[in-house]
């Protein structure tokens, strides 16, 4: 993966970890790595008590389409796998689990070059 990729795709995950965050989420993990994979975010509804596990897509134009077209069912099963791999391994101890959910966030350009920042909650 090139530089300006990844610079992209961090400033991707940083967009949607601040738009989980203006609604109240606490973030746990960012590319959180293990052999098998990596998950973009995981965060914390107190609300609801959910442990989410957010896969994000960041596209800079619309010529490969959207980020959620590049979200398959491999990868959906791929990130549930992970998501038990890191409440097993990595959950805070003490951190209260009722619900787990896979979300996808989708970056896509918008009006004056501004991302837009669109999720799809449990999907996964």
């Amino acid at each position: 993966m090139t530089d300006r990729r990844r610079r992209i795709g961090a400033r991707g995950e940083q967009a949607v970890a601040d738009w989980y965050e203006g609604r109240g989420y606490r973030l746990l993990a960012r590319n959180w790595r293990v052999p098998g994979g990596e998950l973009d975010l995981v965060l914390f509804d107190a609300r609801s008590g959910a442990a989410v596990f957010c896969e994000v897509k960041t596209r800079t134009a619309g010529a490969f389409g959207s980020g959620f077209e590049a979200v398959t069912a491999s990868k959906l099963r791929r990130v549930r796998r992970l998501a038990g791999r890191w409440l097993a391994e990595a959950k805070p101890p003490g951190l209260v689990v009722r619900q787990v959910r896979v979300d996808v966030a989708a970056l896509g350009p918008g009006p004056g070059g501004v991302p837009v920042v669109s999720v799809l909650e449990a999907v996964g």
